[in-house]
């Protein structure tokens, strides 16, 4: 019984963020790939079948695809996920009147583009992706 309901959380969680991932596809303001990359964590961990499903679908693959088996985005990826992303930690920061905040933000700031620049390869364009995904299978 609690195995079910832990794995209902887990689908209910999915497809919320499955819903946020979609959204940020239109929006330029929300990142769409960290909403998909928990929307497929939460899958994998609900349910065999909606994760089979999901993995099938195009969001997946033209989103996720390439950085789950390859580990790199190109720099337009990156930089859809990292200016929207500081624009809103930067207001937090700006209307957070406690400094031990402020700094708390700063510090993930750097932590998240540091991560980004060094852990993350970059690669040339979308045709690079494909070929590199290739690659690693």
């Amino acid at each position: 019984m609690k195995k079910n309901i832990k794995n209902i959380v887990f689908l209910i969680l999915a497809f919320i963020c499955l819903g946020v991932g979609v959204i940020g596809v239109v929006l330029p303001i929300l990142p769409t790939t960290p909403f998909l990359l928990l929307a497929s964590i939460c899958f994998a961990k609900g349910s065999e079948r909606f994760n089979r499903w999901f993995l099938a679908t195009k969001l997946y693959q033209r989103h996720l695809q390439t950085f789950i088996t390859t580990r790199s985005m190109t720099l337009k990826t990156k930089l859809s996920i990292l200016i929207p992303a500081t624009l809103m930690m930067l207001a937090a920061m700006y209307f957070v009147p406690i400094w031990h905040a402020q700094l708390a933000i700063g510090i993930m700031i750097l932590f998240k583009y540091c991560y980004f620049i060094f852990r993350i390869k970059t690669i040339k364009n979308e045709s690079s992706e494909e070929e590199t995904a290739k690659s690693a299978k």
